[in-house]
């Protein structure tokens, strides 16, 4: 199976839940062959309960209601206008990242069991695949479990790690890293955070310090900030986002356990509310199971139909 095709297998459970509802709210009550009813007050009342219901978010559901509104008289199916409008949500929001100075440093951040360990493991095989050289640093020097678990993925994907005795200074196995990739030809170089110390105060000193080594030995690095947000959270997740954004500079989202959640339209909310993309979604436990994110893929899976 394809990228694109494990972005739809990872929203089955999603996709069941509204391909269902949907399709109660958009059936004629009267005539059940016919494709559609009359669009009215009471569609639009379903239909937002129904996308709030799969965590898109109330901002994100308001605006998606009133392009449907100011759009329904033009002969298109209530379907195609909410996906249109939603493909303009990840749209917007869509940018490449610029990196004028090799290697490309990537950042990894997030609190603790969102799969952030993991998912860097999955990143490096993942760019492996694609022809790249990663280099995976393992900056989380606090928990001794997380270098063990790190070391085994990166095993797994056949990459080089850099990593250190336990409790060093994460910033100093952040210099080596990059200094041993420069050396070795790696690129990019992929560090692993903290997601817990022992006060919020002392993670973000943390990742402002490994931001400045990084930008002092590679220019404009980290190029790439990604945030590791659990999908079944929902919208707890987006407001752990915002913990992260102002002191880490984000400028990209990796949304784990879509597979594990029937409200994977939180994908929407953080687009929206957060103007930040996603770069990529993990739908399984898998080495193979981190995948480039797809808008087209994901809001066709989403709003599938059944006939």
């Amino acid at each position: 199976m394809g990228f694109l095709g494990r972005i739809r297998e990872g929203l089955s459970r999603t996709t069941k839940q509204i391909v269902e509802r949907f399709d109660d709210i958009v059936r004629h009550a009267d005539a059940p062959e016919q494709r559609s009813r009359p669009i009215d007050v009471e569609t639009f009342d379903a239909l937002e309960e129904l996308l709030i219901s799969a965590d898109i978010g109330v901002a994100a559901t308001e605006r998606i209601i009133a392009a449907v509104k100011g759009r329904s008289r033009n002969g298109t199916s209530l379907r195609d206008l909410v996906k249109q409008e939603i493909r303009t949500v990840f749209a917007a929001v869509d940018k490449p990242i610029a990196v004028a100075s090799r290697p490309q440093v990537t950042l990894i951040v997030g609190v603790n069991g969102t799969g952030k360990t993991t998912t860097v493991g999955k990143l490096a095989n993942l760019l492996k695949r694609e022809g790249r050289t990663p280099l995976i640093c393992a900056a989380d020097t606090f928990r001794a479990a997380a270098v063990e678990q790190l070391e085994i993925w990166a095993r797994r994907a056949g990459v080089d790690m850099v990593r250190a005795r336990d409790g060093a200074d994460p910033a100093a196995v952040v210099f080596d890293a990059i200094t041993s990739g420069k050396a070795k030809g790696r690129d990019p170089i992929l560090i692993d955070t903290a997601g817990r110390l022992h006060t919020r105060v002392n993670l973000m000193h943390e990742l402002e310090k490994i931001r400045r080594i990084a930008s002092r030995e590679v220019p404009g690095a980290p190029q790439e900030v990604l945030l590791v947000l659990d999908a079944t959270v929902g919208q707890n997740g987006v407001a752990q986002a915002r913990e992260f954004m102002g002191v880490a500079g984000v400028n990209g989202i990796v949304l784990t356990k879509l597979d594990g959640t029937a409200k994977g339209g939180v994908a929407v909310a953080i687009a929206h509310d957060l103007k930040l993309p996603i770069r990529y979604v993990g739908v399984g436990e898998g080495i193979d199971d981190l995948v480039p994110f797809s808008a087209d893929e994901y809001v066709d899976g989403l709003f599938e139909e059944k006939w």
